[in-house]
Parts: structure tokens; C-alpha cells; sequence
């Protein structure tokens, strides 16, 4: 559906633009932008690339291990069942963990495996668990230590200071993280 109302605005606007005689208008901004986002997804990869480098050095030298020690005491806390069982539980701190450093496309592996091992845990296999909703929770709003996506967009978009973003992005998902939690845990008594 949404590729259908794309593609209506898209048709409508060079519509219009070709009709109020602004076509060479719009085949300059085509080519433009077109170079544009070329250039703008190249920087963005050799950013990216380095800010992966550093988590693979945060990883290699333990700084990932020390946060997922933090982080298992807390997430006992607040899973129910998932909390019990090993394997799952270190999937969800690995999947957190990753989040946390900014390296979501490295945390999706771990959170499918979370999943997974949240579904063997599940009872009943029809609707999802309490851990689970609670994980994709979570998941979704994790607390950023590192936003090194969105510093990378700043620094390829020339940016003077692309790392002022961090301290409001900690507070921003802190508090996310932490209204979702406490949503999660009184809709769990409801539903």
C-alpha cells in the first residue's frame, strides 16, 4: 500500500511540475540529487566502517563483556521466564549490548536468536510472551551509549561537532527505554 501512495505523489508532483512548465526544473533536480545521494552514501560508508572498527576493538577488548556483566543482574530483574535460561538471557544481553554501542545492524542476529530462544520458552505458541513484547520493547528503544549511526550521518553531512549528539541521545533513549519498560510491565497485568 505505501508503494502505491509513493508512487501517487511522486506521479503527481512531476505532474504538476510538468504542467506549471518547471520540467527542466525537475530533471536538474533529479540529476542533482541523484549525485548527491551518491556522494552522500560513500561518505557515509567509510564512516560507518570506522565506527565498526571501533566496536570490534570495544569488543575485542572486553568493554562489550564488562557491559553485558552490568546489564545481566538488571535484566534478571525484569524478565520473567527468559531470565531462567541461560542461552536466552545472553542472547538478549548481546543483542542490548550491541544496541547500546550503536551497532544495530550487528545486534539483529542476536535478536533473532532472542526471540527464538524466547519461543521455545513460550507456552503458548499462538501470541507472543511478556519477555518477548518486553524484549522488542527494548529493543526498539535501547539506551544509546554510542549513537554512531547518527554521528556518521552528522560528520558525512559536515557537521562541527558531530558527537554533541551523545549526551542528549543517552538521555533521550534512557528515558524511552525506561517509560517502555514501565509500560510493558503494567499493560502485562491487563493483557
Amino acid at each position: 500500500m505505501i508503494n502505491y501512495i509513493w508512487f501517487f505523489m511522486i506521479f503527481l508532483g512531476v505532474l504538476v511540475g510538468l504542467i506549471s512548465g518547471n520540467g527542466e526544473i525537475i530533471s536538474k533536480a533529479i540529476v542533482n540529487s541523484s549525485g548527491s545521494t551518491v556522494t552522500f552514501i560513500i561518505e557515509l560508508t567509510g564512516i560507518m566502517c570506522f565506527w565498526c572498527g571501533v566496536m570490534k576493538v570495544a569488543e575485542k577488548s572486553g568493554l562489550t563483556d564488562k557491559l553485558s556483566k552490568i546489564l545481566k543482574p538488571l535484566l534478571k530483574l525484569i524478565f520473567k521466564d527468559a531470565a531462567k535460561d541461560e542461552k536466552a538471557l545472553g542472547a538478549i544481553v548481546m543483542n542490548l549490548t550491541a544496541n547500546m554501542m550503536g551497532l544495530s545492524n550487528a545486534a539483529t542476529p542476536f535478536g533473532i536468536r532472542a526471540m527464538e530462544e524466547m519461543d521455545r520458552l513460550n507456552k503458548d505458541k499462538e501470541k507472543p510472551s511478556n519477555d518477548m513484547v518486553l524484549f522488542l520493547v527494548l529493543n526498539a528503544a535501547c539506551i544509546q551509549i554510542v549513537p554512531s549511526t547518527i554521528i556518521s550521518i552528522r560528520a558525512a553531512c559536515n557537521s562541527v561537532n558531530p558527537g554533541i549528539i551523545i549526551l542528549p541521545a543517552l538521555i533521550s533513549t534512557a528515558t524511552a527505554a525506561t517509560v517502555g519498560v514501565l509500560c510493558s510491565k503494567i499493560l502485562q497485568r491487563y493483557f
